[in-house]
């Protein structure tokens, strides 16, 4: 018999390797036989050079073609058929709900993970209902359905989707020796950043607006933007930058040396499964500012070791950042240091790999 095999189906290399990566390390120590469905990126190489196996992917993560969607199952059919996998591991909506179809029509076993439910659920409507469908289509036979905060499986239970087969995660935890604590920087100037996608569900334009007011107000502020641009902002933010309005850095394959020199993160988001970026700043030792929902506040202790802020009002934001900056330094340490002290204690990532491996050996029995 040879050795057991995994699929993980991804819709981006950065949710695989920047996410999950301990897990598949822990799968390939065991001997296990990894293999990745993913549209191409840079992370794909680290990750064949870990000992996976690729497969390359045509997916667009937020396009509602009907003929790519119908390829996309007809794909997952076709490589679960030709590497018989012992498990298939989904994440995200695509991947979940039709690498779920595609389990359940060639009857393998499957485990999802609920990373986000989505503009097109969160926002009701026509797109809410067809999700809802789809998901008890393709979860019907699921073995587990790994949810990161208690408002996406709410949703789930209120709907009777895959009862009984939920379980709530800590996210997707955090590496606490990859984002260790990081020593508080002086605060002559103070430094914020916002780490995301570039997209108006992630609050980059309330971030933009607090940026403009904050920093003619306090000219010892820097605020840095990192991430890659899904939406149309590159033209405004370059003109920002140029304007000394923002550093804009674009996408970072390592976050550490920008928190290093940050003195609070700031994420403004409209909704999250669990915040990645939120659970490495706190590892990190950086105080917060965010938004006040399901994915975000979970990871935050007000005043203690950050502040929550109103979903899409820039006003409260504004007054959060002016309420930080108004702190003495060694306050501002504290708040890093509960953070840290929070992450130790309800999010290592270890967590989350012992949950994986015990469900799947369960599988084997």
């Amino acid at each position: 018999m040879g050795k057991q095999k995994i699929l993980f189906l991804v819709n981006h290399d950065v949710v695989i390797y920047n996410f999950r990566r301990e897990l598949v390390e822990r799968l390939l120590e065991e001997g296990y036989e990894v293999y990745i469905s993913s549209p191409y990126g840079e992370r794909i190489d680290d990750l064949i050079e870990l000992g996976c196996n690729y497969l390359n992917v045509d997916l667009n993560r937020h396009g509602l073609n009907v003929v790519q969607e119908w390829k996309l199952l007809r794909y997952y059919k076709q490589i679960i058929r030709d590497i018989k996998p012992t498990v298939v591991l989904t994440y995200t909506i695509k991947p979940n709900i039709y690498g779920g179809l595609a389990c359940k029509a060639l009857g393998v076993p499957y485990i999802a993970n609920i990373t986000g439910l989505g503009s097109s659920v969160v926002n009701g409507g026509i797109m809410q209902a067809v999700s809802k469908v789809l998901y008890k289509w393709a979860f019907k036979d699921v073995r587990r359905i790994f949810f990161q905060n208690s408002s996406n499986q709410q949703f789930f239970v209120d709907n009777n989707i895959a009862m009984g087969k939920h379980e709530l995660l800590p996210g997707s935890g955090v590496n606490l020796n990859q984002f260790s604590s990081l020593e508080y920087p002086d605060d002559n100037v103070t430094e914020f950043v916002f780490i995301s996608r570039i997209m108006r569900e992630k609050g980059i334009g309330e971030y933009l607006e607090a940026a403009k007011y904050i920093k003619e107000k306090y000219p010892n502020t820097v605020f840095h933007v990192l991430g890659f641009s899904e939406e149309d902002y590159e033209e405004q933010l370059r003109l920002l930058h140029q304007q000394e309005v923002i550093q804009y850095h674009g996408m970072q394959r390592d976050i550490r040396k920008y928190l290093a020199v940050s003195h609070c993160t700031v994420h403004p988001s409209y909704h999250e499964g669990m915040s990645n970026v939120l659970l490495e700043s706190a590892a990190s030792a950086r105080p917060i500012i965010t938004s006040n929902i399901n994915g975000c506040k979970e990871i935050v202790d007000e005043n203690t070791s950050g502040y929550l802020v109103e979903k899409g009002n820039s006003q409260d934001l504004i007054e959060k950042i002016e309420k930080f900056l108004r702190l003495p330094k060694k306050q501002k340490e504290s708040m890093g240091l509960a953070g840290r002290t929070k992450m130790e204690e309800e999010f290592d990532r270890n967590i989350v790999v012992d949950a994986y491996v015990e469900e799947i050996r369960r599988m084997e029995l």
